[in-house]
C-alpha cells in the first residue's frame, strides 16, 4: 500500500517491515484485524491495518459499513507502546534501547 500523509510518502513496498501483529481470525471475519509495524528509510514508523466491519478499522457510509486498510504514522512513544503490548522484545533492544533498562 502507498499513501501521501502530510507530504509524506509511506510505502509498504519500500519500507522495511519490523513487527506483525495478527488476531487470528481469517480475512473475511468481520472481526478481523491485522496490523504491520515498518520503518522508512529515514527512520518514520508507521502501521499498515486493515480490518473487518465490526473493526476499528471499518469505513462507513452511514448506512452500510466494509472492512478497510489503513496507514497509521506513528511517532516514537506510540510506536514503542506498540511494540510493547505486542511484546517485540527484539524489536525494541533494537530501536529502543534508550527507552528500557535492566530491571
Amino acid at each position: 500500500m502507498r499513501r501521501i500523509i502530510d507530504r509524506k510518502i509511506y510505502d509498504t513496498e519500500e519500507a522495511t517491515l519490523l513487527a506483525e501483529y495478527w488476531n487470528g481470525l481469517g480475512t473475511g471475519d468481520f472481526k478481523s484485524i491485522s496490523e504491520d509495524l515498518y520503518i522508512t528509510s529515514k527512520g518514520q514508523f508507521f502501521l499498515h491495518c486493515s480490518g473487518g466491519a465490526l473493526t476499528k478499522y471499518a469505513e462507513t457510509n452511514g448506512k452500510q459499513t466494509w472492512g478497510s486498510q489503513t496507514i497509521i504514522p506513528l511517532d516514537r512513544n506510540a510506536t514503542y507502546s506498540w511494540l510493547e503490548k505486542n511484546n517485540e522484545v527484539e524489536v525494541i533492544e533494537e530501536y529502543f534501547n534508550d527507552f528500557i533498562e535492566e530491571a
